[in-house]
């Protein structure tokens, strides 16, 4: 399962933009990758993983702006259409499992 992070912030002060920059980072921290500016992914191995990492983000959400978090499954995910100007690219794979002895 992916999840998107999609969000629209104010960076009129100074204020606003550390703001943005603390939620970017808070993003960023918990693995997830920039697909394209303010869209964000993460994959997760089932929806109870995605649900804390839900959980955490509201959690932290800044006070002003708008944020989508958007679940979706490996099968969607891999669905995506994707190009580079008119150039087709494939979707990011799934990342590897880590194994932990």
């Amino acid at each position: 399962m992916w999840l998107y992070a999609m969000f629209d912030l104010p960076v009129k002060t100074q204020a606003k933009r550390r703001a943005y920059a603390r939620f970017r980072k808070l993003l960023l921290k918990q693995g997830f990758c920039q697909l394209q500016y303010s869209i964000y992914a993460r994959y997760y191995a089932n929806e109870e993983a995605s649900d804390t990492a839900r959980d955490l983000i509201r959690r932290r959400l800044p006070s002003e702006g708008q944020v989508r978090l958007l679940a979706v499954t490996d099968r969607q995910f891999g669905k995506q259409q994707v190009f580079h100007g008119k150039k087709r690219s494939d979707p990011e794979d799934e990342p590897d499992q880590i194994l932990l002895f």
